[in-house]
């Protein structure tokens, strides 16, 4: 009866195992692993970041956002504590296990939409779901704007001073 009753309480998780150690009881509690007590929640700015960067990385890609946003974007990164290059052209979902992004992109001149698109797709996924944990379910992508090789950057041209 006693063997069972031990295998019983090493076979449960959550319950207590009792051991006699120089005739004294010993209880140790808790649930297991250390790492999977409690529950971690990522933040949408910290997708948002996470993808941008990634995006960015690839060949192709100009800039992030609509014509716009960048114009704001330009504007708001040049006041003292102005912050949001980052996240420009970039919306995200999170979930508790999953995450749905939006991305505004603006391509180089003469590259291929659909490889461009791939490869952001494929490095985005790769970034987030390595970082977060989360399982990346859709990366819908809307190319807003094409840079041609004579056009100044709208980021360059500020009447600010």
């Amino acid at each position: 009866m006693t063997d069972m009753t031990d295998r019983n309480r090493t076979e449960n998780p959550g319950t207590t195992k009792e051991s006699t150690q120089g005739g004294r009881k010993t209880t140790r509690r808790g649930g297991g692993d250390p790492g999977t007590r409690g529950r971690t929640t990522i933040a949408d700015g910290v997708v948002e970041k996470i993808a941008g960067l990634a995006a960015r990385e690839v060949m192709g890609v100009h800039a992030m956002g609509s014509g716009l946003s960048r114009t704001f974007g330009a504007v708001r990164d040049r006041v003292p504590g102005g912050s949001g290059a980052v996240t420009r052209g970039v919306k995200v979902e999170v979930g508790e296990v999953q995450t749905a992004l939006d991305l505004e992109i603006v391509i180089d001149y003469g590259v291929s939409i659909d490889d461009v698109a791939r490869d952001v797709r494929e490095n985005v996924i790769a970034a987030v779901e390595r970082m977060t944990g989360l399982e990346v379910v859709e990366v819908n992508i809307a190319v807003s704007d094409v840079k041609l090789p004579d056009e100044e950057d709208e980021e360059s041209e500020s009447r600010l001073q």
